[in-house]
C-alpha cells in the first residue's frame, strides 16, 4: 500500500471553471480572480481580499505595504515554515524569535513582551497547523506597544479565536493555497485586511507598481509580478464553493486518527487544542515520545510506503539563517526540542479508513522497534 502525504481533493466543479477561463481566452484579471477575491471577502467577512501567485508573495506585500524596512525588528517563530521570517529579510527586516508554547507549538505569547526593543515594529504571529495563537495576549501586547500584527494564517483557513476568524485580527492576515491546504489553487496566496491603505498598496505592489489610475505600462512605484492567473482563480472558486465540506472531511479524518491512536495505544501525544480556538485541520501532526528516533521511524514508514515528514525543522539552525544571524543550537530549546519529535503522517480529504489504519498501525510498530 502506498499512501501520500497529500493529495488535493480537486471534483469537475475545478474542470468545469477552469474550462470557461480557458474558453474565455481571458487568462490573467478576469471573471474568476474577482469571483476568488469576493468569496474570500463574503468568507471573513472583510472589506479586502487581494489574491496573488503564493502565500509568500502575499506575506512579502503584507511587510512591505506596513513599511516595515531595513533594521525593523519584527518578534515571530522559529517554529514555521521558512517564508514566514525569509519575508521579512526581502525587505531587510530582522526577525526575532521567540520560542513556543509545548502544548500548542505557537509562538508563546508569555515570552514576547521581554523580546521587544526601540527597533520592534511589529508582530508576525503563525497559526501552526490550523491552530489560532493566543489572539487575545499578542493583541494587548501590540496595542500597548503601538505595534503592527501580521498574521500568517497559510495553514489556517477556517480556524476561529474567541469565535473570530482567523486573519481578520491584525493589519493584514494571509492565507496560502498550496496543493496540501485546506483550499488549494496548485501555487496562490491571497492578503485580506479592513485597512483601505494596505489593500491599495498590495493592488499595486502585486501588479507591478501600477496605481489605478495608472496605464499598462505607467508604473507609480516599484512592484512585482505577483498576480494570479484566472486559471488558478477558477480553481479558488471552487473550492471555496466547496469549503464547508473540505473542512468537515478535515475534521472527520482527524478524528477518526484520534481513534486509532486510542485504539492502537500509540505512545504519542498532539499538540493541544486550546479551548478559545476552532482548529481548522491542515495537517495531523503526531509528537513523538521523548527520544524516540524521529528519522528511523521516517525510514520506517517510507518502508512501508507511507510517506511522513518532520514538521517543523527549526528556522534558526537552517543553513541560511546561521549563515547571517550566527544562531547557535540551544538559542530556543524548545522549538528545536519539538522540531526533533514532531512528524507528519498522511492527511487529506480523500484517506479512507483502510488506509489510516494501516498508517496507525506502522507508526506503532515503528515506535516499538525504535
Amino acid at each position: 500500500m502506498f499512501v501520500p502525504l497529500a493529495r488535493p481533493d480537486l471534483t469537475d466543479l475545478e474542470k468545469q471553471y477552469v474550462l470557461e477561463v480557458l474558453d474565455s481566452g481571458q487568462l490573467s484579471f478576469g471573471e474568476k480572480l474577482a469571483r476568488f477575491e469576493d468569496a474570500f471577502r463574503q468568507q471573513l467577512q472583510i472589506p479586502h481580499a487581494v489574491a496573488m501567485n503564493s502565500g509568500t508573495s502575499a506575506l512579502h506585500v503584507a511587510v512591505k505595504a506596513l513599511g516595515l524596512k531595513s533594521g525593523d525588528e519584527v518578534i515571530t517563530t522559529p517554529y514555521s515554515f521558512i517564508a514566514s521570517s525569509n519575508c521579512l529579510l526581502f525587505e531587510g527586516a530582522v526577525p526575532i524569535f521567540v520560542d513556543i508554547d509545548p502544548r500548542t507549538l505557537n509562538m508563546d505569547t508569555k515570552q514576547v513582551e521581554s523580546a521587544i526593543t526601540p527597533r520592534t515594529k511589529a508582530i508576525l504571529a503563525v497559526h501552526v497547523f490550523g491552530q489560532t495563537c493566543h489572539m487575545d495576549e499578542l493583541m494587548r501586547i501590540a496595542q500597548k506597544h503601538n505595534l503592527h500584527v501580521i498574521e500568517d494564517a497559510c495553514e489556517a483557513l477556517g480556524a476561529e479565536w474567541k469565535g473570530k476568524k482567523a486573519g481578520t485580527f491584525g493589519d493584514a492576515g494571509v492565507f496560502a493555497f498550496y496543493a496540501n491546504k485546506q483550499v488549494t489553487t496548485g501555487e496562490g496566496g491571497i492578503l485580506v485586511t479592513q485597512r483601505e491603505d494596505i489593500a491599495s498598496s498590495a493592488y499595486s505592489l502585486r501588479n507591478q507598481g501600477r496605481a489605478p489610475e495608472d496605464g499598462w505600462l505607467e508604473h507609480t512605484q516599484v512592484g512585482y509580478n505577483y498576480r494570479m492567473s484566472d486559471l488558478q482563480a477558477a480553481v479558488g472558486v471552487a473550492q471555496m464553493e466547496r469549503l464547508s465540506g473540505l473542512l468537515r472531511k478535515r475534521q472527520e479524518k482527524a478524528e477518526r486518527y484520534k481513534e486509532l491512536l486510542r485504539e492502537y495505544q500509540v505512545p504519542v501525544t498532539l499538540p493541544q487544542v486550546l479551548e478559545e480556538c476552532k482548529i481548522s485541520w491542515f495537517v495531523f501532526v503526531v509528537i513523538l515520545p521523548e527520544g524516540a528516533d524521529q528519522a528511523g521511524v521516517i525510514r520506517f514508514l517510507h518502508d512501508k510506503g507511507i510517506q511522513s515528514k518532520p514538521y517543523f525543522p527549526a528556522i534558526h539552525l537552517q543553513p541560511c539563517y546561521r549563515k547571517q544571524f550566527l544562531f547557535e543550537a540551544g538559542a530556543f530549546p524548545v522549538t528545536e526540542r519539538m522540531a526533533k519529535r514532531t512528524i507528519a503522517i498522511p492527511f487529506h480529504t480523500r484517506l479512507t479508513e483502510e488506509e489510516q489504519r494501516y498508517v496507525i498501525g506502522q507508526l506503532a510498530m515503528a515506535l516499538q522497534k525504535g
